[in-house]
């Protein structure tokens, strides 16, 4: 496993995050509980130490079943947790307000039958309520020990010059990034120096198209998100064309004797080489075949090639 420390903080973490997304039981298909919870101890068995989930991952079960797996060795790792998204009437809403923010953090420290969380992080801004009043509220409950650091997710280019003001406080930022999904590269690079916080990226295997598991014919069920044409990997002309970066993966898996999926998260750990990869996993082998990504590198070569191949193919969707 390799290991980084991110910004700000003193935290050493895995460059392997374990994401809880699909643990929310919720849009990716067919889930079992215990695949989660066996996954999460193959996780800890093999060097990761760093988890993250949200609030609003299948309401709050991601994080009962984060719980669960750690069991007692929960203080042998770090948890990252979300707010600012809620659910009403099935509706979508953001809210940062300090209200909210406090009445999220109870509710979240109930379900992961802990008393802090390591990274309480913005999941997204609510356009309303002034970043100055997150912070003090942030801070607050950093003094009252109930959060150790507070990070930032799916930032606005719009937001770094605000965000600039807050340098050293947040450790790191998250957004989406992958060999399919290049649109927030350049933000993420700006907020990494501007801000100084660690990059994170999500939605790392493309929702799964850079795993090799799919081809051109494959279908999902309704209760797989990726059924929906929002998810613009799987389908069209995007699809297509990630099957071409899939394509060469498979020649770089052949070459270092690795995972497809484990080359594609190779590629981001060298493009953005201080930044932690945040994968989801529904079963252990998922998780085994994501963390083949550590102690090696691609070739010049393959790097080039790669990002020349996911250049062509990047959406601004």
């Amino acid at each position: 496993m390799e290991y980084i420390k991110l910004k700000n903080s003193d935290l050493i973490v895995s460059r392997f995050c374990m994401g809880g997304c699909p643990m929310g039981g919720y849009g990716w298909g067919d889930t079992q509980e215990q695949d989660f919870i066996d996954a999460i101890n193959v996780a800890l068995d093999n060097g990761v130490n760093f988890f993250d989930t949200a609030d609003t991952y299948g309401l709050g079960q991601s994080e009962i079943t984060l719980a669960k797996g750690l069991g007692n060795r929960r203080k042998d790792v770090i948890i990252e947790s979300k707010f600012g998204v809620r659910i009403i009437d099935g509706k979508t809403i953001y809210d940062n307000s300090p209200k909210y923010i406090e009445e999220a953090l109870e509710a979240t420290l109930k379900r992961l039958n802990t008393t802090y969380v390591d990274i309480y992080t913005i999941h997204y801004r609510d356009e309303v309520t002034p970043l100055s009043v997150v912070v003090e509220k942030l801070i607050e409950l950093r003094e009252k020990g109930k959060i150790r650091y507070f990070g930032l997710s799916n930032i606005k280019d719009r937001d770094i010059d605000e965000l600039k003001k807050y340098k050293g406080l947040f450790v790191n930022c998250q957004d989406e990034f992958s060999l399919a999904c290049r649109k927030n590269e350049k933000a993420l690079s700006k907020i990494e120096a501007l801000c100084d916080v660690t990059p994170m990226t999500w939605g790392s295997l493309g929702q799964g198209i850079l795993t090799g598991k799919y081809n051109a014919d494959s279908k999902f069920d309704k209760n797989d998100r990726r059924s929906r044409d929002i998810y613009v990997n799987f389908h069209g002309e995007k699809l297509l064309q990630n099957l071409k970066i899939v394509e060469y993966l498979k020649q770089v898996a052949s070459n270092h004797n690795k995972s497809i999926a484990a080359c594609a998260i190779r590629f981001i750990l060298d493009y953005f080489p201080n930044s932690v990869v945040l994968a989801g996993v529904k079963k252990p082998s998922q998780l085994l075949s994501n963390i083949e990504a550590m102690g090696w590198h691609l070739t010049n070569e393959e790097f080039v090639e790669l990002n020349r191949l996911s250049f062509d193919v990047r959406s601004t969707k």
